[in-house]
């Protein structure tokens, strides 16, 4: 008997019909019949009437006082009668279940599971439950749809038990973890997920399921990790250390410890003969920049050159002015830019001297990976935003040197418990701490009727010579949505403002040179708010930039709002960033309430990753996270920290695979029963 193999007719009651129908869940063989786990359960033990609260669901078991009586309301009907529960009566409704009406008989013992309502000591039926007590206490509940019923689906999955085919899932946990961590057997486990005897049990089951779902997740990005750092020679970048340390030693602000600790880290990664996999994430403003530069200084000491490419041009422009600026006094280092605005005259002399080695470090967009572009010695990649570039783009630049060191750079922070699974592959290093003397930004919710006020408090900051982003979810007026677009926007503003300040509109359907002019204008002080969509999220610095409005800000994530508002408060000036809000779910208005209580980026998102789970925060497609049957990366995080500790252990033993202990792991990766390795 084959669990894995289509064999879908073979359990009692399915045939080429329904088998089609069960296909439209995407359970297309047994074993994707049994792991169709419940998504709830409903607790079928009888409760005592006088500790029950309004709207709890429960099960009261009693005698039939009245007979029950079906009315019809159209398509619709009713099925009442009364009942003693101790000494009391009350009343049991079920709607849409007439069929019911006979296993209802006066003097006899019924049990009822349904929604109380105290006020009317009324329980409103979901199910009638035998006298007998046979059903368990748990009574699971499933996805499902139009083609396949609840009481269907239960059946083919109990007929699949009995027919035996639990008793061939393979195990896939060698004994040691299942000891250690005392792990009851797969087979119990999957039987247990849908037909629990009692909590105990239960919560075994899932224990075992999320060590396992956990466990074979870590041992595949403990694979990319042993691929890249054993099987990946790398470049040892044997650096200039006394020039390197004069450079930081002379820079014109002291580095913080987490930016020390974390150039420690890359540059022993650079020397090391192994591969450099890094990931830098660093909240807007803690300084990536300059550690950028020591890796990039470092490199050029050792005659390697060193890519850094970004998702805009206006960005490019802007790493580029940082890195001349920061290496100034480093005459012998040679840096250039290029972008698809480079002239064709420039380019090709940029091309050849990348070609011969003259140029140290280059920055650039897309342009970096195009053809014709060759190197050369590349000793190290650094990718800015690394998320806006597909994996194929990365893959392309990192091919245009022999095996170079790679630094992935973020600013969007990503919480502890995604960046060990989605960047598990990877070295994490965190810049934690901020530069001294940062002013906090000032963050205030406001809602929709006090816009009048903050637009006259904004005159003030104009008045001053500061500049305001303005920005809004929408670029055009939308019949369905109630939100404040942005070219109505911009024209009211301009009204408002009419004397007092110039307004500019940027938004994603402008073409690139339209944008690029639009912030370098606004850059250049000839604006002084800019009504914008989300395209300035990851964009120019202005440091004369002092407030950040945002319009219906509930319709953001918490993770974008505090990346917009990072846009400001990079100078010297107090700057402020106004939610404008008039959120109705209660979600919407946490969001707005953490906002206003932190500018931590580590802190809101893993907010906004219990707010909205993993798959909305990061995607899963573009983070690479599987879609976990039961285990979930925030509430079970301890767990997931076991497995990846476990995991680890596995590959740091010489050919494991090799070895009679882990012989199912082994098993199951030559065999394809999993998708731990794909």
């Amino acid at each position: 008997m084959d669990i894995i193999a289509p064999v879908l007719h073979n359990v009692r009651g399915i045939g080429e019909k329904k088998s089609d129908a069960l296909a439209t869940l995407g359970i297309v063989t047994v074993q994707d019949l049994l792991f169709h786990f419940p998504f709830r359960y409903d607790d079928l033990s009888e409760k005592n009437l006088a500790e029950l609260l309004d709207g709890e669901k429960t099960t009261l078991k009693g005698i039939v006082a009245t007979e029950a009586v079906v009315s019809f309301y159209g398509k619709r009907n009713r099925l009442l009668f009364r009942m003693m529960v101790g000494d009391a009566v009350i009343a049991v409704t079920f709607f849409n279940q007439h069929y019911l009406k006979n296993r209802v008989q006066v003097g006899e013992e019924i049990a009822v599971y349904g929604k109380w309502d105290a006020n009317k000591q009324t329980i409103l039926g979901m199910k009638l439950l035998s006298s007998g007590g046979d059903e368990k206490e748990f009574s699971p509940i499933y996805h499902v749809n139009k083609s396949v019923k609840q009481n269907e689906l239960v059946k083919f999955i109990k007929s699949a038990i009995d027919t035996g085919y639990l008793s061939v899932l393979p195990e896939n946990l060698p004994l040691y973890l299942r000891e250690k961590y005392r792990l009851i057997d797969r087979s119990s486990a999957v039987r247990a997920m849908h037909f629990p005897e009692n909590e105990k049990e239960h919560t075994g089951a899932k224990r075992r399921l999320k060590f396992e779902e956990f466990f074979y997740f870590q041992m595949r990005i403990q694979a990319l990790r042993f691929q890249e750092k054993v099987m990946s020679q790398g470049q040892s970048v044997m650096y200039d250390e006394k020039c390197v340390r004069n450079f930081i030693e002379h820079l014109p602000f002291e580095l913080t410890n987490a930016q020390r600790r974390v150039t420690s880290e890359i540059l022993n990664d650079m020397k090391s003969t192994s591969h450099m996999l890094r990931l830098l994430q660093g909240d807007v403003g803690s300084g990536k920049t300059v550690i950028a530069a020591i890796a990039m200084l470092a490199a050029a000491t050792n005659n390697k050159q060193s890519a850094l490419m970004v998702p805009t041009e206006i960005l490019a422009t802007q790493h580029l002015e940082s890195l001349k600026s920061l290496l100034s006094e480093q005459k012998e280092v040679k840096i250039a830019l290029l972008t698809g605005s480079t002239k064709a005259k420039e380019r090709r002399e940029i091309l050849n001297e990348l070609a011969s080695g003259e140029i140290d470090i280059v920055v650039g967009t897309h342009a970096l990976i195009q053809e014709g572009v060759d190197f050369h010695d590349l000793g190290l990649v650094i990718t800015d935003e690394q998320h806006r570039f597909g994996v194929n783009q990365r893959k392309i630049l990192r091919e245009k040197g022999n095996n170079p060191d790679i630094l992935f750079m973020t600013a969007t922070p990503i919480p502890r418990t995604l960046a060990i699974t989605a960047f598990g592959e990877m070295d994490v290093s965190i810049i934690d701490e901020m530069p001294a003397g940062r002013i906090p930004i000032l963050t205030k919710w406001i809602k929709h009727e006090q816009l009048e006020t903050v637009l006259q408090w904004l005159n003030t900051e104009i008045v001053k010579g500061h500049q305001i982003y303005v920005i809004s979810p929408l670029i055009e007026e939308s019949e369905v949505m109630d939100l404040k677009n942005a070219t109505d926007l911009a024209e009211e503003l301009q009204s408002f403002f009419a004397d007092t300040a110039r307004v500019a509109l940027l938004h994603g359907r402008m073409k690139n040179e339209e944008k690029d002019d639009i912030m370098r204008r606004f850059k250049e002080r000839e604006m002084d708010i800019l009504v914008s969509t989300t395209v300035i999220e990851v964009g120019v610095n202005v440091p004369n930039a002092t407030v950040m409005m945002i319009m219906d800000a509930d319709r953001f994530g918490l993770a974008q709002l505090h990346q917009l508002r990072g846009r400001v408060g990079r100078g010297d000036l107090k700057s402020y960033c106004i939610l404008v809000a008039n959120p109705k779910s209660e979600d919407g208005k946490k969001r707005m309430k953490i906002m206003t209580e932190t500018n931590n980026g580590f802190v809101l998102s893993e907010k906004d990753l219990e707010l909205r789970g993993s798959g909305e925060v990061f995607g899963t497609k573009q983070s690479g996270l599987p879609n976990f049957l039961v285990a979930d990366m925030v509430a079970d995080f301890n767990i997931l920290e076991v497995a990846r500790e476990e995991a680890s252990r596995v590959w740091q033993v010489e050919n494991w695979w090799e070895k009679p202990q882990y012989k199912l792991l082994a098993d199951d990766w030559a065999n394809g029963r999993t998708q731990a390795f794909d």
